[in-house]
């Protein structure tokens, strides 16, 4: 018997279990995929956003910014990548400056203390690369990015570590009340007892709590398409950079990420159904919506790697909910899109009370350990020549670089299989090292990661196909980027010719 189930491994999951972890409690973490942060957690624009852009009246604007306030600590004890590295609000006409007076204002009211309306000379000053056309900005110094994939590891080996139980390919698709516990049933066949149910499902919230509780919420699908661009072209832009947001979403954004990549996006798309391939034409708006954010030579197309859309999992409620069903002991938190990622330590210790309150008892574990060694940490490539002998040194010698592109060595890739979380495809791999993730895209790397894999494992890996590729999914490649680099030369062309034949 569990004191607490907790279904869903991603961010809110995850944030939930590593807090409950320090209580003598025996926990159990039920997750459909076969691996943790595979959904909305995953594929995002990986901000830790500064806490204005939500009303003060939303539950998800009132914990932003105390969920903000804890990725420094965080950081320091899970070491999963993470640099506050300010964000800015652009304006390139008078009539959005309003706009920017309001996201301060509703800033102030949820608490933050490091905002500031900024004129185009000081912007200029922390941002060079910036537009010549935005006049304006807010600027919010303790926003910044994060790897948010490798946050949600980091949770859960960390909550793993201290005693939870975690359950991969585990669909839930029976929830009973027996009595004073729950009776909870997965697709795989396993039949898991618990005294207290917390629901963070992501999109499947609604379906859920449907099999147990009262339940007048629907969740739905927003998709957000991005491009992200080789290690190193990060380093144009100092802060996020954000354009005045819409009702759906805050913009298209332009940003570094942790590891130095520059990444575009996303746009906002209600979906009747999920959709993980990338399109054509989102993909080229975005483009060209977010070079209006930047002088000319910042985003270089040649430097394309890749695509890739996240889900949002949007709630009927346009908030967070974070509350005790109508079945006791039965707890839904769901509807968490952004600023999901940066709440999520508020998050857990909101559904701490729900459960203190609901009537179970924390007792501090003594043996806790909050902390947990990093697998990577963010590094420069070196030149290659100087590690161009480690290529070829045997399998089994901990220093034989197994990707070339991101440099990483056979020891990493090892120590990420020993974790406490089954590492069985090569994605898993990829998420934790950065094996694949380079300019090749896993071209080179591919066959040599999967040696190790199954080297380490003892039995060939699940297969031998990246998470796109089993699913089918189509997405826009470097070869289709190069085509299109080409048809807009030639368009640019012909347009220069018949202006000069007027």
């Amino acid at each position: 018997m569990y004191d607490v189930l907790v279904i869903g491994a991603g961010v809110s999951g995850a944030a939930i279990a590593r807090r409950l972890s320090r209580y003598k409690l025996d926990i159990a973490i039920v997750e459909k995929a076969n691996d943790v942060s595979m959904g909305a957690s995953k594929a995002n624009s990986a901000i830790v956003h500064g806490g204005y852009a939500e009303p003060h009246d939303e539950l998800r604007g009132r914990i932003c910014y105390p969920g903000r306030s804890q990725f420094e600590e965080l950081e320091n004890e899970l070491h999963f990548g993470f640099v506050a590295n300010g964000s800015l609000v652009l304006a390139f006409e008078e009539e959005e400056i309003p706009t920017l007076e309001k996201l301060y204002d509703m800033g102030v009211e949820n608490g933050l203390d490091d905002l500031e309306i900024i004129d185009q000379k000081k912007l200029r000053e922390i941002e060079p690369n910036v537009s010549d056309k935005a006049i304006a900005a807010l600027w919010c110094k303790g926003a910044g990015v994060c790897s948010p994939y490798e946050y949600v590891i980091a949770l859960v080996e960390n909550a793993v570590a201290n005693g939870s139980e975690l359950f991969l390919n585990s669909r839930v698709c029976e929830i009973k009340k027996d009595g004073d516990h729950f009776l909870v049933k997965t697709e795989d066949g396993k039949e898991l007892e618990a005294k207290y149910v917390v629901n963070a499902s992501g999109l499947e919230g609604a379906i859920v709590s449907e099999m147990i509780a009262k339940t007048d919420f629907d969740i739905h699908p927003r998709s957000g398409e991005y491009l992200i661009f080789q290690k190193g072209t990060g380093k144009k832009l100092n802060n996020v950079l954000f354009q005045v947001p819409t009702e759906k979403s805050k913009g298209i954004l332009a940003t570094r990420t942790f590891h130095n990549n520059l990444l575009l996006g996303p746009d906002a798309i209600d979906e009747e159904e999920i959709d993980l391939s990338t399109h054509e034409d989102r993909l080229m708006y975005i483009y060209e919506e977010a070079q209006k954010s930047v002088k000319d030579d910042v985003i270089n197309l040649r430097e394309f790697i890749r695509s890739f859309t996240g889900l949002r999992p949007a709630s009927s409620t346009h908030d967070f909910i974070i509350e005790e069903s109508n079945v006791a002991r039965f707890i839904n938190v769901v509807g968490i899109q952004s600023p999901g990622l940066t709440s999520s330590p508020e998050i857990a210790k909101i559904v701490e009370g729900i459960l203190k309150k609901s009537g179970l008892e924390l007792v501090d574990d003594p043996n806790y350990n909050p902390n947990r060694e990093p697998i990577i940490e963010y590094k420069e490539l070196e030149d290659m020549n100087k590690i161009k002998d480690k290529l070829d040194l045997p399998l089994g010698d901990p220093d034989r670089i197994v990707c070339r592109c991101e440099q990483v060595s056979e020891a990493t890739i090892r120590d990420a299989m020993n974790r406490g979380i089954p590492v069985e495809t090569l994605d898993a791999v990829k998420r934790r090292t950065r094996a694949g993730m380079g300019f090749c895209q896993g071209q080179f790397c591919k066959p040599r990661v999967l040696e190790v894999m199954e080297d380490e494992l003892g039995k060939k890996a699940l297969d031998d196909m990246y998470d796109s590729e089993r699913n089918g999914l189509s997405r826009l490649n470097k070869k289709r980027i190069n085509e299109l680099i080409k048809e807009m030369q030639d368009t640019s062309r012909k347009e220069i010719e018949e202006k000069e034949e007027d």
